[in-house]
């Protein structure tokens, strides 16, 4: 009898399975997780910086918050693929120069990942799971229209263009005059100009070797894109997010009406519980241990379920 619960937890378990993807200068990389007989597949997209697949980073985020999303999707029939993105990881090699990288470079590569996910998993087209920035480029991918993404799942996604949410950010971190450098500097890139004496203080948001990349990605008006897309669309929202508030996801939800809006209570922008005390929030960055806040990996996995192609 031991045997055969052993055999069945076994056969029941999700595999892992390492996967490239074709790409200039080189391969990209991820993983794919599929618990038997999966129902549907989904690509997570991460969000900004040196986010890796597992949803971690150098700078400090080791909260392993994909990996848990992909292990909550799996115990509901669901696939994923993890991908450390062009420049990330094991998918370094693939950034090449920092000067010539561009925001649709992301979403071309997203478009490339749903293909391949939808693919290998056996399925019509695959869902696009974004986080933070992330959001973005699953929105930016499906504009005109993809037939290998099935849907979008949007988590702590802003609603307004960069630039707005920046100045918010940096209005709340910076003193002055560093504040008006900042904005000036900021004003002269979403008006397609480069930068030549930006602070150093802010050397590493206004490098010279980032600013093409800023150019390209400042523009950008989620919402706008977002309401030319008529695919089923899914908005989550944790309420103590510190860097993108619960006005961006209503702002996302008024561009699309279809789209289905859940605000988690006491959830964070990496989706673990967290008060709004910014210390405590800030300190479930670098706790891999915490779970999921309950109901974020449910209620995306009821989504999915609900529209599987």
């Amino acid at each position: 009898m031991l045997s055969l619960i052993l055999a069945a937890a076994l056969t029941s378990a999700p595999v892992a399975t390492a996967i490239t993807l074709p790409a200039q200068p080189a391969p990209l990389h991820g993983v794919l997780l599929t618990p038997e007989n999966p129902s549907a597949v989904a690509v997570i997209l991460p969000g900004s910086g040196p986010t890796d697949r597992d949803g971690n980073s150098p700078m400090g985020v080791r909260a392993g918050t994909y990996r848990l999303l992909a292990e909550g999707l799996a115990a509901q029939g669901i696939a994923t693929v993890r991908i450390d993105k062009r420049g990330v990881a094991q998918s370094a090699a693939a950034g090449g120069d920092e000067a010539a990288l561009r925001f649709t470079d992301y979403s071309t590569d997203a478009r490339a990942w749903a293909a391949e996910a939808a693919s290998r998993a056996g399925k019509p087209c695959a869902w696009l799971i974004g986080h933070s920035e992330g959001a973005l480029v699953a929105v930016k991918a499906v504009e005109g229209g993809d037939d290998k993404v099935c849907g979008l799942i949007l988590l702590s996604g802003a609603g307004r263009p960069a630039g707005v949410v920046l100045r918010e950010q940096l209005d709340n971190g910076l003193p002055e005059p560093l504040k008006a450098q900042a904005f000036a500097a900021l004003s002269e890139l979403e008006a397609g100009r480069t930068v030549a004496d930006a602070p150093p203080a802010l050397a590493a948001l206004f490098r010279p070797s980032v600013q093409p990349y800023l150019i390209s990605w400042l523009p950008l008006d989620p919402a706008a894109l977002l309401a030319a897309y008529d695919g089923p669309v899914f908005i989550g929202q944790g309420t103590t997010d510190l860097q993108i508030g619960v006005t961006d996801a209503q702002t996302l939800a008024a561009a699309d009406p279809k789209a289905t809006l859940k605000l988690w209570d006491g959830v964070n922008h990496l989706l673990k519980t967290a008060p709004a005390d910014r210390a405590a929030n800030m300190a479930t960055y670098a706790d891999p241990a915490l779970p999921l806040a309950p109901g974020v990996a449910e209620d995306v996995g009821a989504f999915i379920r609900a529209n599987e192609m």
